[in-house]
């Protein structure tokens, strides 16, 4: 008998589990650790973030989806792993012993490297649903009376994403409420250049969202390294080539989301040969770590390095469908290893990504994830916007019947009757 113990219950870690159930045997169990209760759609966050959808709208308690798959659950955050004697110390003190770990945590949120960023700070994130919450408190409160907002991600930061959608969702929703005109808003970023994505840009994605702001009158600041927040004002230095700042900014705003950067989560930092210097977990072609041989990572939380040496820290993105990837491989691969085999499965690491701007959006495919690429996509239009509506309804509605499908990869392949992606 195995124990396989999974952590984190995000779009990594629950499909993880449901994967893991099909390929374990049947004498084997299956404890799922998240220090959340429910399992949150985190694509959705940036429509959270101006209203247009509750928490409830976007979560799935736990406990009974995951009872009525015979998978234990256990609502603790991890306080540390201790991988030479095979267990996680939660939060609580309670110990859960292992055979195989999987560590699907996502990311710690690092607001704290600067001073003045985050939700205790004065910048909002949508990282989270709780902060979209909040985000969409604050966002009420502005839209009483209106001014500049600033909205972007800041250096280090390895999903951009978001912050496209949560601007141009934000300038939908200015226009509905007819006070655009009152809202001067700067994009600011860190990528070497709009639409760069930490990918070295997927198709025209460049072209597409400089052309879509430009039609929206959002700014943008590139090569952008965020000094310090103070309340309602951000210093920005615009950096070279080479390190040197060719401009600083001082900007004034009323309000503004910032996605920080990411590192691994306390409980995992600092132990030799399982993460790298940001706390990442180290996993190699089969999403299994070197060292300790019984731990698999799959998601945001594992070590990806970055495509290219820019003149500010851009991360590299972890997209929906390449964490499904990693999923079906991990999975795969402890089930080779309870029968006895050798892993042998791998990830396609492809980047897929539907951006939603409120009315219409920017769709992109990549694969590989890194150039040179054997498809090397994007599209826009309001198909977009409709394409996620129908894809957020579609995965909870397979989470909470706890039904494992390769997800992503349906979508993908039901885009292509519709588009011209091939």
């Amino acid at each position: 008998m195995a124990e396989i113990v999974i952590l984190g219950a995000g779009i990594g870690g629950l499909p993880m589990a449901y994967d893991m159930k099909k390929e374990m045997r049947r004498e084997d169990s299956i404890t799922v650790i998240s220090n959340n209760p429910y399992f949150q759609f985190t694509p959705s966050n940036p429509w959270a973030g101006v209203g247009w959808r509750t928490k409830k709208d976007v979560t799935i308690d736990l406990e009974p989806v995951l009872k009525k798959q015979g998978i234990e659950f256990i609502a603790d955050g991890a306080a540390k792993l201790v991988p030479e004697e095979n267990k996680v110390i939660l939060a609580s003190g309670r110990e859960v012993s292992y055979d195989y770990l999987v560590i699907a945590t996502g990311p710690e949120l690092a607001f704290d490297e600067i001073e003045g960023l985050g939700p205790e700070g004065f910048t909002q994130s949508v990282c989270s649903i709780d902060h979209a919450v909040d985000a969409y408190s604050a966002w009420e409160e502005f839209c009483k009376d209106p001014g500049p907002i600033v909205v972007g991600a800041v250096q280090g930061a390895s999903c951009y994403g978001p912050a496209y959608e949560y601007a141009m969702i934000m300038d939908t929703e200015l226009k509905k409420r007819k006070i655009r005109d009152k809202v001067p808003m700067t994009f600011v970023t860190a990528e070497p250049y709009i639409g760069h994505l930490g990918l070295g840009g997927v198709g025209d994605t460049k072209g597409l969202l400089e052309s879509e702001m430009r039609n929206r009158h959002i700014n943008w600041i590139t090569n952008a390294r965020v000094d310090k927040v103070e309340d309602g004002k951000m210093a920005v230095s615009e950096i070279a080539a080479g390190g040197a700042v060719v401009q600083e900014h001082s900007l004034d705003f009323k309000y503004s989301m910032m996605l920080p950067a990411f590192r691994g989560i306390p409980a995992v930092r600092d132990i030799e040969g399982l993460v790298n210097p940001r706390g990442f977990i180290v996993v190699d072609k089969h999403q299994r770590n070197p060292k300790y041989q019984n731990i698999f990572s799959v998601g945001v939380c594992i070590a990806i390095a970055p495509l290219e040496a820019t003149p500010v820290a851009v991360g590299v993105p972890k997209t929906g469908y390449m964490i499904e990837s990693m999923v079906a491989a991990a999975a795969a691969n402890i089930g080779e290893l309870l029968n006895g085999k050798e892993p042998s499965h791998e990830g396609t690491w492809n980047a897929f990504c539907l951006a939603d701007f409120g009315d219409k959006g920017v769709a992109f495919l990549a694969q590989p994830q890194n150039p040179p690429r054997n498809l090397n996509w994007a599209s826009e239009g309001k198909w977009v916007h409709w394409a996620k509506i129908g894809f957020e309804k579609y995965f909870m509605r397979k989470v909470r019947k706890g039904q494992s499908e390769p997800y992503f990869e349906k979508m993908i392949m039901g885009l292509t009757k519709v588009t011209r992606l091939k």
